[in-house]
Order: C-alpha cells, then structure tokens, then sequence
C-alpha cells in the first residue's frame, strides 16, 4: 500500500516477523531520531480518552486504503530546521480566531439547496489552499535528502488558521500555502493530533474567506457531496462530485481505526487535507482516505467535520488535545522458539520493541527488550492484549505491569498522565 508520508524506502524484509502494526499514532511525526536498536517498528500505542471516540467495530476492515496525500523525494546538500510544534496566538492581530458554524443547517432551504454544483465551489473554492511541505533527513549513509510533499487545506478563520491532514505536514520542515489567487505564505504549524489525522496550521493573512461549517451529524445518504482540493499536488482548487455513500464507516487505516464518511466524490493524492461540501456549500468532511486497491473506484472517505471542529479548537487553544493519555511504546510479537533465538530473546511472546523518551513507559520503568507477562494480573499474549489497556485508560490511572527482564521477573507500576504531542525521540 502506498503511504504518503514515506520519505524514503523501507526494506520490507526487517518485518518478515509479526510486529506489531495496529496501534494508534501509525503516522509517527515527531520521530526524528535514530534508533539503535535491532527491533523495527515505527508505531506507538496511544488512545484519546475524552475527544475521538475510537468505537470496536465487527464490520469487515477496509485494508487496501491510500491517504490522499502525495511525497517526491529529491536530493539535497543543505540541511534544514525542523518545524516546532508551538501554538501561535492571536495577540495584536486584527480580527478574531472565529469558526463560522452555520445556523441554517436544519433548513430545508438554503442558497444551495437546489444542488447546484457550479454555485457551491462558486462560493467555497476561495476556502480550500494548496500546501506543499519540504522535510530534510537522513538516508542510512547519513547523506541529506528533501522530500517535497502536497496536499490541501481548509481556511477555518479569516484571521489565517487553517485545517488539513496530520499526514500531510508530519515532520515538515518548512510548510507554504497557495491561494486560490495565488498569493503564497509561509505557515507555522500550530498543533497536530495523529489519531484523528487532524492537524492546524496558521499564516499571517486577515480577511480570507472562511469556511462555513455544517453539522455532519445531519448528513444522509444520497446527498451532494462536493470535494475540492489540489490532486497529484499540481492541480489547486480542483472541483469533483458526488453524493454522501455511507455514515460513519469503521475504516482501518494502517492500523488506526477511523470513523468516516463515505463519498464517491473523486478523490486523488492530493487531496488530503481538502474541504467535502454539501449542497448549501458547508463544509461537512476533511478528506483523507481513498481506497488504493486496483480496480476500485468511487470510494473516498473523510474526517466528519464534527470531529475535525473538535480537535481543531483543541489545537488551536491548547496546541494540543487534551484528556489523551499515551504509554509511549511500541511492541513486537515473538510467535515461538525460532524466532526468539532470530532475535536474540529467550522465550516467545510480546516484548517491547522500543521506549520514548519522557513517557509514560519510561518513566514507569519499561525499557526496550522486556517481555510483558501481565498487565493488572491479565496474561498478556498479544499486542492488542496491551493496547486494550490503553485504549480503555484515563488520565491517573495505574497499570501494574509484571515483565521479565534478563531472566529475572520484576514488578512496575506505571501512571497514565495526559499526553501532550510534543516532539519525541525513542530510546534504546
């Protein structure tokens, strides 16, 4: 499956084992350390206990998706800063940081409830940017290389603040939006939020075009659905249409389950990040997701925008989501005897693959190569085993873990504290 955010190649043969691919924060963008250890993972376990409800689902998994995003990789001498993640606050700017919800949205009549497709992108194609991303790093031969990235965005105040896709700006060093008209500006990310693929980003402009929110929620099947974006990164303020296919569909994408709309819109790479509109011209989904699968089409699907309003006041006032909670791990499983002397391990089971610095799991004593025996006296024998606990978890609670390091068993308490989505590094 092509992922967009891939800034180089990965040798497929590291994970010929099974290591653990299902926790939540798949699209890691504050890693960009090194590790130094022989375990190859690239997934956390973290869960949002108050803001993005994450629901058990027994519906067939859609497995073959494509984020809607788009990645070149080209060569390149010069180094490059990369972005902090620091909230920017509206101190001395003009005009307020004002969300427009619509008040209409119960209506029966409204100015587009004829669904008249020409005068919904009329009224919100000047909404949607262009965002391409520059990110700098380092191949195994420690040489520099740019990968140069594209996706959209949403205007979600007139006074520069801007939604897309986590995926889209993840590990960016530098970040520029276009305009409809063709006026760029450098952005400053504000704050990003992987499990629900929500990120805001901010320019310094006043009296843009904001978008009207609509209340997804009200969404019914069969009704227009209008996606605007910028397509293979070349193709700004694209227009396709199409109707509302399905009501929060339980979709797993690289191991993070997501609850989306449906739309046969056509949507392409690209178009991550870009505005799905009703027939009044609100805003009701942030795309995110079309299926990659080779002779499918018509399948696109994107954040409600209930749940992308949600998070981005978060973001925007906290610079982060708050009430989340995060172990700071990731895990590979060891399925028997064989594979453990692969390894280096003695006994089969689920062992931690590697630790991040200042979380949980660190401070609670948890260090890479320990295999987990029981959490609060519940054998462990898988990963998801684990990731229950954490998806079910709360700020202030406490695990009681037993693992088995150097031969010798020992006993940890870790506390769940709120998780603040800093830059991290993991450890070995």
């Amino acid at each position: 499956m092509y992922h967009p955010n891939q800034d180089h190649e990965t040798n497929s043969n590291q994970n010929e084992h099974k290591i653990d691919n299902s926790s939540w924060n798949v699209y890691n963008p504050n890693y960009h350390g090194e590790t130094q250890n022989h375990f190859q993972t690239e997934q956390y376990l973290s869960q949002s206990s108050a803001t993005v409800a994450k629901k058990k689902s027994k519906a067939p998994q859609i497995i073959a998706l494509l984020l809607a995003g788009i990645m070149i990789s080209a060569g390149s001498g010069m180094g490059g800063a990369v972005l902090a993640q620091k909230f920017m606050g509206t101190e001395g700017q003009t005009s307020p940081s004002v969300i427009k919800q619509s008040v209409i949205n119960t209506s029966d009549t409204g100015k587009y409830s004829t669904a008249q497709i020409a005068d919904v992108a009329a009224a919100t194609a000047n909404t949607v940017v262009e965002i391409t991303t520059e990110t700098v790093t380092r191949n195994q031969f420690l040489q520099q290389y740019t990968s140069t990235g594209a996706g959209s965005g949403v205007v979600l105040t007139s006074d520069g603040y801007i939604i897309t896709n986590n995926h889209v700006i993840q590990g960016a060093s530098s970040i520029k939006v276009t305009m409809r008209n063709g006026t760029s500006y450098d952005a400053t990310l504000v704050g990003t939020d992987v499990d629900s693929d929500i990120a805001v980003i901010k320019i310094d402009a006043t009296d843009l075009d904001a978008a009207v929110l609509g209340d997804s929620d009200k969404l019914q099947v069969g009704e227009l659905a209008v996606a605007i974006g910028n397509p293979l990164g070349q193709l700004g303020g694209t227009v396709t249409e199409g109707i509302i296919s399905a009501l929060d569909r339980s979709i797993t994408i690289d191991g993070t389950e997501m609850h989306l709309l449906q739309t046969s819109a056509a949507i392409n790479p690209g178009n991550s990040g870009g505005g799905l509109f009703n027939e009044k011209g609100e805003l009701v989904g942030i795309v995110n997701a079309k299926t990659s699968e080779a002779g499918i089409e018509g399948l696109g699907f994107a954040i409600p925008v209930n749940t992308a309003k949600n998070i981005a006041e978060q973001l925007i006032t906290n610079g982060y989501v708050t009430g989340k909670v995060r172990l700071g791990i990731s895990l590979i499983e060891i399925p028997d005897e064989r594979v453990a002397m692969q390894y280096g391990v003695t006994d089969p089971g689920v062992y931690v693959a590697q630790v991040t610095a200042s979380s949980d799991a660190y401070y609670g004593g948890l260090r890479t190569a320990d295999l987990i025996k029981s959490i609060n006296g519940k054998e462990i024998t898988t990963s998801q085993d684990v990731k229950d606990f954490i998806e079910n978890g709360s700020v202030g609670d406490k695990l009681e873990f037993v693992i088995v390091r150097e031969n010798q068993e020992q006993h940890l308490t870790i506390t769940l504290t709120e998780y603040n989505n800093n830059v991290e590094k993991f450890i070995s």
